[in-house]
């Protein structure tokens, strides 16, 4: 059962995206990618607000999470926020681990 969160950072003069700039640039992203049960650690920036910035954050299991809150790395990932000021919306979401359903694979262009 993996599991994934969806984090909406967001806040002021673009502020959001240079948090998002800098954890690329500082190596962090990197250093979580490389953590034991991380599978994606990417994000995106939606069209219509740009004051927003979406991580989408996938791991193997609840202790890998709670390995990388207890990890060195948090201190600075929460250093940054807090010198962009940003304001967090989470998204949690468990997978089923079943395979996708024979009437929705009709609408899946591979």
């Amino acid at each position: 059962m993996s599991i994934t969160v969806n984090i909406f950072y967001s806040g002021v003069n673009g502020n959001a995206k240079k948090f998002a700039e800098e954890m690329v640039a500082s190596g962090i992203v990197n250093d979580i990618r490389a953590e034991d049960g991380n599978i994606g650690y990417e994000y995106f920036f939606p069209m219509e607000d740009t004051e927003t910035v979406l991580l989408i954050d996938s791991w193997k299991d609840q202790k890998s999470i709670d390995a990388h809150h207890a990890s060195p790395m948090m201190k600075k990932i929460i250093e940054l926020r807090e010198k962009y000021d940003l304001h967090m919306k989470v998204e949690r979401y468990v997978s089923d681990e079943a395979d996708i359903p024979v009437t929705d694979k009709a609408f899946i262009k591979k």
